[in-house]
């Protein structure tokens, strides 16, 4: 439960109270289904996260690698993951492990999120690269919309946790719910031309918006869905780093979800950023993330 990639501590709790959650609802979710957690490099929190526009950069480097060979093994063992991570930049290891297990074929995404995750250590604003998992699986630095002035350490560590070639392609990128942005990243899917659906899109047409989705990932072999819990409505619960207003409901994620899985191409799926520490409803949102996992695996077995 790695969460180095986060500006606010405690992301690293979730999966416990996620089990929790389970365990308060009387479900056995968690004897049913192999749980394997990652090994993370958390204690290195106390150090001074350097470098500035990417902090934390080394040990995230290292938490790629160990996320995607275990994504990578999964997926050879003709299993799907189903990934509880603490912040967002774990993401970017897990699109890695996809395309080393599917070096040959087209990876659609679905990301369910209030924000993009576009950023560079050119753009960031704040340093923080769990605002970066996208720009680093695109292969993306952004220069046309640069702010910062980047030393050259850094441009080589960014380098590195790039990869030498693009995991993803940007019209292979479907964006669901993002509406916190920074001009960086308009500009960028903008430019990108990455397809976008707001919350009152979906909510309009719900099943619309994610059957003409499918259709523009038609090409793709196999989907992977980011589902970040900030996407849901702060009404809901602020059991996350980065709330922002008018979100999803529980039951529209539960209902996209479903869609997707019905296409049959639905092969992983990561539920990101609970974090406890700020949950002012006791474990809300560890108990709508557990609702929405249970429900899109029961769906996922069934098929």
């Amino acid at each position: 439960m790695s969460e180095l990639g986060a500006g606010t501590r405690g992301s690293s709790l979730s999966y416990r109270s996620i089990v929790t959650a389970s365990h308060n609802l009387n479900s056995d979710f968690f004897l049913k289904n192999k749980v394997e957690e990652i090994r993370n490099e958390n204690n290195k929190l106390f150090g001074p996260g350097l470098p500035k526009n990417a902090k934390y950069i080394d040990e995230i480097i290292l938490m790629y690698k160990r996320i995607s060979n275990k994504i990578k093994s999964t997926c050879l063992n003709n299993k799907i993951p189903l990934i509880i991570s603490g912040d967002h930049s774990n993401a970017g290891g897990t699109i890695t492990g996809l395309r080393e297990a599917f070096p040959n074929k087209k990876i659609g995404v679905f990301w369910i999120d209030a924000h993009a995750d576009l950023h560079s250590p050119y753009t960031t604003p704040s340093g923080n690269i769990h605002g970066m998992p996208l720009a680093t699986a695109l292969k993306e630095d952004n220069i046309i919309s640069k702010v910062n002035e980047v030393d050259s350490d850094t441009i080589k560590k960014w380098a590195k946790l790039k990869g030498q070639k693009a995991k993803i392609m940007p019209e292979h990128i479907i964006f669901l719910g993002v509406r916190d942005t920074e001009i960086q990243e308009d500009e960028m899917m903008k430019r990108l031309n990455i397809k976008k659906y707001s919350v009152d899109d979906i909510r309009k047409s719900l099943k619309r918006c994610i059957n003409e989705s499918l259709e523009l990932l038609s090409e793709c072999e196999i989907i992977y869905v980011s589902f970040d819990v900030d996407s849901l409505d702060p009404s809901i619960s602020n059991g996350t780093g980065t709330s922002v207003e008018n979100g999803f409901t529980v039951d529209e994620v539960k209902k996209i979800l479903n869609l997707i899985a019905n296409s049959g191409k639905l092969s992983c799926l990561e539920i990101t950023e609970v974090n406890p520490i700020l949950d002012t409803k006791g474990n809300a949102m560890s108990e709508a993330a557990f609702d929405i996992l249970q429900d899109i695996t029961n769906k996922l077995i069934s098929k």
